[in-house]
């Protein structure tokens, strides 16, 4: 079997990271060597817990783990206070200590969700992420960010805590239906506009066969190593890391504008990084034809690049994104493809931005 291994090593904690085809069976030999308590409880999703629970449960058993399941319902709406303490109530009925074991199963929202709760429950407990779908084994499961979303924005109230391990296997992403592959592709792409040109290059050659696996595991891969760098550098968030977040100020607008769950982060993200590249255009950053040429990949990949909402419906949220300072907002722009960089915006100069930014996005 194929497998690619790397490390994040940070002064908050350390995570192995596993991609291998096959390695949901191997989870509890994993689990054996990075945690002493002999406890676990799987958080998963009721969409993901037919497809993946039994092989994940069956190994950490044979490792010598006593398993409970918890299932949340599918979808951003479980990112909520809510399900939050349903977890806690969980953990204390199975009796969950400090040195037991938090898995996390599923997508971003339960890698999240279940990732605040073990940061959260007895002042943190160990946590494995095991992602199933490519946003979540590319980018979210990566990196310790845990949250949930409040009524006034996404993921508002949350904390750093560096999973144990990640483990990715690639040969779950069969599951997923099409539009959920996309929506992965879009954090895929973001890292070819802020880091690699040659993987954004990559990405437009093999668009139309991406169902290969050898292709699938060199772009997982790729993308792994890529973040794991990032965050070995800038693992509080405070200064490189923030370029991952280029397309997610309006993506993250738009998500909490229409309603969590009407539209995915993916497709919001893709919307976000064509209105950020072509603000990048107009203000003499970024150079000419980026745009279109994102724009062009992100419809190959079947992601949306436009919006009807307007700057009215979203700047709001903008105000109160994590990603303002002060009284600015850190915007991330490109100076290139394979190149970010962190812009200030006064809000009221970024709001003149978007009022012609999204007016094209529009049309």
């Amino acid at each position: 079997m194929e497998k690619f291994e790397t490390k994040i090593s940070t002064t908050r904690g350390a995570s192995r990271i596993v991609v291998g085809n096959g390695l949901l069976g191997q989870i509890g030999v994993i689990a054996a060597e990075e945690v002493v308590g002999r406890r676990a409880v799987i958080v998963t999703d009721e969409n993901v817990r037919p497809l993946c629970l039994a092989p994940v449960q069956a190994s950490l058993e044979a490792a010598g783990f006593s398993v409970e399941a918890v299932a949340v319902p599918p979808g951003e709406t479980s990112k909520s206070v809510e399900q939050l303490s349903a977890l806690w109530g969980a953990f204390n009925a199975f009796g969950l200590t400090r040195t037991d074991l938090v898995v996390a199963l599923g997508g971003g929202v339960v890698g999240d969700l279940a990732g605040f709760a073990a940061a959260t429950y007895l002042r943190g407990c160990p946590v494995i992420q095991v992602p199933t779908t490519l946003l979540a084994q590319v980018d979210s499961s990566i990196g310790g960010k845990t949250g949930i979303d409040l009524p006034f924005g996404k993921n508002l109230a949350g904390a750093f805590h560096q999973p144990k391990a990640i483990v990715a296997d690639p040969l779950v992403l069969s599951t997923l239906p099409a539009y959920r592959f996309a929506e992965g592709m879009a954090e895929v792409v973001k890292y070819g506009c802020i880091y690699d040109e040659a993987l954004f290059s990559r990405i437009e050659a093999f668009a139309d066969t991406l169902e290969d696996e050898a292709e699938r595991f060199a772009i997982i891969t790729r993308c792994v190593q890529l973040k794991a760098d990032v965050v070995n550098r800038d693992a509080l968030d405070t200064g490189e890391r923030m370029i991952l977040n280029f397309g997610h100020t309006i993506g993250h607008a738009i998500e909490h504008t229409t309603g969590y769950g009407l539209m995915s982060h993916g497709e919001a993200v893709a919307i976000g990084m064509v209105a950020a590249s072509r603000i990048g255009e107009r203000i003499g950053r970024t150079p000419a034809g980026t745009t279109s040429r994102i724009a062009a990949l992100l419809t190959r990949l079947s992601l949306p690049i436009t919006t009807t909402l307007t700057v009215d419906d979203i700047f709001q949220t903008l105000l109160s994104d994590k990603k303002k300072l002060s009284n600015a907002i850190h915007f991330i722009l490109l100076d290139r493809l394979g190149r970010a960089v962190r812009v200030p915006f006064e809000p009221e100069a970024l709001r003149e931005e978007l009022l012609v930014s999204l007016c094209d996005t529009n049309r």
